[in-house]
């Protein structure tokens, strides 16, 4: 992807009232979303990132009473992908527990033709980016994992997901070794793509497909054992959460999702980057929702 996206900065809105404040070019597509006779106040800069420009949209609703959103853009067709998945994410998250992400109200395609651009907006939450707390964050995690159910009884998602700006391998599967086989195999394909070949790591990958995935990924759905498809986020970290100045609820945002053994949501955690590394967050979300069989490996499949 470009960053041609962050040119739209730097552009006029095509037709928009001078009234509207801030500095971000608000398009008309993206106004076509609001409630009828919504009045729009303003449109900031609000966040930064790599690959989108966002924006905090204040408006006031026919009623009189204030409304804001949250929007975010991309631009081509690998903006198109990272939007569109972004939004049914966060809607069948939203779906499932909608006290758990903001509400997500519409994606799109810019009116502008130049650059191609793509856009999701969903409710405002103001939130702090304190770090979660460990037994709020995990209750409502594991709730979302238990009460979720899959649409298909399958593996995957009805549309690609993406892991930032990473396109995912979430087509259905009954079985969550083959499903999660395809997914790790579209990644190391991506890597070599992005990178070129490596062909030490290319060895080490090729038996961890033949040899390692059937036997720690395969023992869960080996003698009669079988794994429920659960919605995850998918891209679980303390950046995607943030905690509500009014509520005090913990919200997750920034969503990847697909169906997946619940186990796939929390590998992450134990990566020295996040935050969140910490044993206490692992050892919490396991005592709300508990090791899959057999136990006795679930610190081998989730290294």
């Amino acid at each position: 992807m470009s960053d041609t996206v962050h040119s739209l900065l730097t552009r006029p809105p095509l037709g928009a009232q001078s009234t509207i404040g801030g500095d971000f070019p608000l398009d008309e597509n993206v106004i076509a979303h609001f409630p009828d006779k919504t009045s729009v106040l303003s449109a900031d800069r609000y966040g930064s990132s790599a690959w989108t420009v966002t924006a905090r949209i204040s408006v006031e609703l026919a009623d009189g009473s204030p409304q804001r959103y949250f929007l975010k853009c991309a631009t081509e067709a690998a903006g198109r992908v990272m939007m569109e998945g972004e939004f049914w994410a966060m809607t069948e998250l939203y779906n499932t527990m909608s006290t758990l992400v903001p509400k997500p109200i519409a994606q799109g395609k810019f009116k502008r033709e130049s650059p191609e651009t793509y856009f999701f907006l969903c409710e405002f939450i103001d939130m702090s980016d304190q770090v979660p707390d460990p037994d709020r964050l995990c209750a409502r995690v594991a709730e979302l994992h238990r009460v979720s159910k899959s649409p298909t009884g399958k593996f995957g998602f009805h549309v690609r997901t993406c892991n930032g700006r990473t396109p995912q391998a979430t087509e259905w599967n009954s079985s969550w070794t083959v499903f999660f086989t395809n997914f790790i195999s579209h990644v190391m394909r991506l890597d070599f793509e992005t990178n070129g070949p490596w062909e030490e790591l290319q060895e080490v990958e090729g038996k961890i497909i033949s040899h390692v995935i059937p036997r720690l990924i395969g023992a869960l759905e080996a003698d009669g054992r079988s794994v429920k498809p659960c919605l995850i986020h998918a891209d679980l970290w303390e950046g995607n959460t943030g905690t509500s100045y009014e509520t005090g609820e913990i919200f997750l945002f920034d969503a990847g999702s697909y169906y997946a053994h619940n186990e796939m949501e929390i590998g992450d955690w134990r990566c020295p980057y996040n935050k969140i590394n910490s044993e206490i967050y692992t050892k919490t979300y396991l005592r709300n929702y508990g090791m899959s069989e057999p136990t006795g490996e679930w610190d081998d499949r989730n290294r």
